[in-house]
């Protein structure tokens, strides 16, 4: 099994933050669409070489190209609920198979709606999750699915209903999560020429329209930013970190972690085109950091970064409405949970509650990856306050999203030795 094993070692520095993988996924789909309808060439820039991306883009060579066919999904929930509705759109039959926690991630929404609009959805093994069959096309009418679930059902009905031909309407029944990710969904159609209008509880969407064919530049990922903001929260010595490539307007739901990782006391300001982060009282008692209660409901993806933070923080953090987090790669919950106390850390859960009541430094040790990459990133700042160095197991499912991670890290002063153990 491959480990990683950090150190309390960083010196700070500038590194670009990778490409946003939700606005990439998305993106690449709609290209897809496009060149499909217009056969012109759609030209999607600034995309970074990860396990997510690469089975989109395999997949959708074969929205283009096919009428049905087989697409692995990988480990990537978003590319399998965005692209169901997609298939079922352009008919015929598909078949969609996934490995890791994949084939047993949450579909029934899509198991309610697909049937009664003319596409059959039937699961090959136990009657739920991979490996999946759809038949048919989808016919237009309402879709009316509850908000509080993943907002990838949402995405991807707004992709798939303007190729039907008739109108369509989906209305939630109740308050939606995740709202940003819906917003980055409806900046990328506009940018591809797609039409969506909000309307009370939900969206019109008109049918019978085209993709079209721009030039699309994929911003920085702000999930993948807040890993360096824990960093610099808790390096010991209040080392500086810049960073370029992130879009201050972005409609990215994790851009919050300006406001989370300020709210525990770091430094964080905007010079020209880098955002600058900085612990400036590093050398207080828990590194100047407080504790916080934040309703997470909105950036899940943020949690085990700002968990780590919590494990280090004077006083009690709460990361409340935390439910979506239990469906990720891993019950991120219960994984956060296990590894900070795995490595001298206070954490516990109450229903869908995570409390982490801070430490002014964990002892380290061994800690569960849970084959999550955020988990394995996440912990690298736990390094930074630790007695001994904190392995993580899984090292590798860091490729999912962000395979040069450790080199970034070793690149800034950080310690990252990954070794094979068994």
């Amino acid at each position: 099994m491959d480990h990683v094993s950090y150190g309390s070692a960083f010196s700070g520095g500038s590194l670009t933050v990778p490409p946003s993988k939700s606005a990439a996924i998305r993106a690449l789909l709609c290209g897809a669409l496009a060149m499909r309808t217009s056969g012109r060439r759609c030209e999607i820039t600034n995309l970074f070489d990860s396990d997510d991306i690469t089975v989109t883009m395999r997949a959708a060579e074969i929205l283009r190209t096919g009428d049905g066919g087989e697409v692995d999904c990988g480990e990537s929930g978003s590319l399998l609920r965005f692209i169901i509705p997609i298939a079922a759109a352009l008919g015929g039959r598909w078949r969609f198979t996934g490995r890791g926690r994949l084939p047993q991630r949450p579909l029934g929404v899509y198991a309610d709606l697909l049937p009664a609009h003319g596409v059959s959805f039937k699961n090959e093994s136990d009657g739920k999750g991979l490996p999946l069959i759809i038949e048919g096309r989808l016919t237009s009418g309402r879709f009316t699915l509850p908000g509080n679930i993943s907002s990838q059902f949402v995405t991807g009905l707004l992709m798939a209903l303007p190729l039907l031909e008739g109108d369509s309407e989906i209305i939630l029944t109740s308050p939606l999560e995740s709202i940003g990710y819906v917003d980055m969904t409806m900046d990328v159609l506009r940018n591809f020429g797609v039409t969506v209008r909000a309307i009370e509880g939900g969206w019109q969407i008109p049918g019978g329209q085209s993709y079209e064919s721009p030039a699309y530049q994929v911003d920085g990922d702000w999930s993948q930013a807040a890993f360096f903001l824990n960093i610099a929260a808790l390096s010991p010595i209040g080392a500086k970190v810049r960073m370029g490539g992130l879009r201050p307007d972005s409609l990215q739901g994790d851009r919050a972690c300006i406001e989370v990782f300020g709210g525990f006391g770091l430094d964080i300001r905007w010079e020209g085109d880098e955002l600058v982060a900085q612990n400036l009282y590093a050398g207080e008692p828990f590194g100047g950091l407080r504790g916080q209660r934040l309703d997470v409901s909105n950036i899940t993806d943020m949690v085990p970064a700002a968990a780590i933070c919590a494990a280090l923080s004077r006083g009690e953090t709460r990361f409340e409405n935390a439910g979506r987090l239990r469906l990720k790669e891993s019950d991120r919950l219960e994984a956060m949970k296990q590894a900070i106390n795995a490595i001298g850390g206070r954490a516990s859960e109450e229903g869908n509650t995570l409390i982490i009541n801070g430490v002014e430094r964990l002892s380290g040790g061994l800690a569960q990856g849970c084959n999550d990459h955020r988990v394995v990133m996440a912990l690298a700042g736990a390094g930074l306050r630790s007695g001994l160095p904190v392995e993580v197991t899984d090292a590798y499912s860091i490729n999912k999203t962000y395979p040069t991670f450790f080199n970034e890290y070793r690149r800034l002063g950080g310690i990252a030795n990954v070794f094979q153990l068994g």
